[in-house]
């Protein structure tokens, strides 16, 4: 068995970004499903800072942090694949500024569609629309955010593309209708293998997500 596995949890958008940064480099993994209610022994000790997922663990040693790990699998095994990450070190700031912007705001705003009512819901979609919005003047008419290349602001950003249906159905809002150019990037990722054979099932993910709100009481 290959030396590299991977601690996951199939609808996290964060896991996403591992599995696609893999299978564009063409690594060959375990995959191990965790119980995010009941954690495992090894999840734990691989992780034991934050006990989340993913965690990847190579030769024994377990990197954390999705965007960490998806500059680790780029620099590991940089001998493979495309590079993941822009050559020129201004871009590749750049690239990392972004990144870190889509993990303040996304999952965050999403999250807050869904499980807040009333006002605190508009006021949730509408951040979530600007921020979008503003995504969208990052990309500006390139094919990706790398510009011809799919890469690392790409990898980040559409693991989230499987929840676009959620926060649609749950905001009342279309994505398509508010920020057109995102959408058609998505329909472009989408195009890529690494993506397509990656990404769940929005309709599925949907489900899961009513099973969350049912758990925490949410109407």
């Amino acid at each position: 068995m290959t030396g590299v596995k991977l601690l996951d949890f199939w609808a996290s958008p964060f896991g996403l970004r591992v599995r696609i940064s893999l299978a564009e480099k063409g690594v060959e993994y375990e995959y191990k499903e965790e119980n995010l209610a009941e954690k495992s022994e090894l999840l734990v000790s691989a992780n034991p800072v934050y006990k989340k997922i993913p965690v990847l663990i190579h030769d024994g040693k377990p990197v954390c942090e999705s965007l960490i790990i998806v500059q680790y699998i780029d620099e590991a095994w940089s001998d493979k694949g495309p590079a993941l990450l822009p050559k020129d070190p201004y871009e590749r700031a750049q690239a990392r500024f972004w990144a870190d912007f889509v993990d303040k705001k996304m999952y965050d705003c999403g999250t807050r569609i869904w499980k807040s009512k009333g006002e605190a819901k508009e006021e949730a979609k509408k951040e979530f629309i600007d921020n979008m919005k503003l995504l969208e003047t990052v990309l500006g008419d390139k094919p990706f955010f790398g510009g011809d290349v799919f890469g690392y602001l790409d990898i980040s950003l559409i693991p989230f593309a499987c929840w676009f249906y959620s926060y649609e159905t749950e905001g009342s809002f279309s994505i398509e209708e508010a920020c057109p150019k995102i959408s058609e990037w998505v329909k472009r990722c989408k195009e890529r293998e690494s993506v397509s054979k990656s990404l769940p099932d929005p309709h599925k993910v949907h489900e899961f997500l009513l099973f969350l709100k049912k758990r925490f009481g949410i109407e």
